[in-house]
């Protein structure tokens, strides 16, 4: 089966500081197509976002294929408030690194 990484489907990939608890995805297309190959591929669930940040779904507090607007988007409860002592990323704009190495199969 033919795969493409992900972030050769996607026009934006990114996470961002969603309040002092929450870290937020933004998986975004350009054209329809490629977001639906992502999103009817099955590649990317809660449950395997779960899997890849090697985390528990209930720390995955949304999770939605927003089609208008072809995006993918989810959070993530962080484990301790931004800012806190030992937290090393208080924007969260470094988390979603793990995504791009995601294979998506395309045939």
């Amino acid at each position: 089966m033919e795969t493409k990484l992900l972030v050769d489907l996607a026009k934006t990939i990114r996470s961002k500081n969603a309040g002092t608890d929450k870290i937020t995805f933004d998986i975004i297309f350009r054209e329809q197509e490629n977001y639906d190959i992502v999103r009817k591929s099955g590649a990317i669930t809660k449950k395997s976002i779960a899997n890849l940040f090697n985390i528990s779904e209930n720390r995955i507090s949304d999770f939605v294929e927003f089609d208008p607007a072809y995006a993918i988007k989810f959070t993530i409860n962080r484990i301790a408030p931004s800012g806190s002592p030992g937290e090393s990323d208080i924007f969260g704009c470094q988390q979603y690194p793990p995504l791009l190495g995601v294979e998506i199969p395309v045939k």
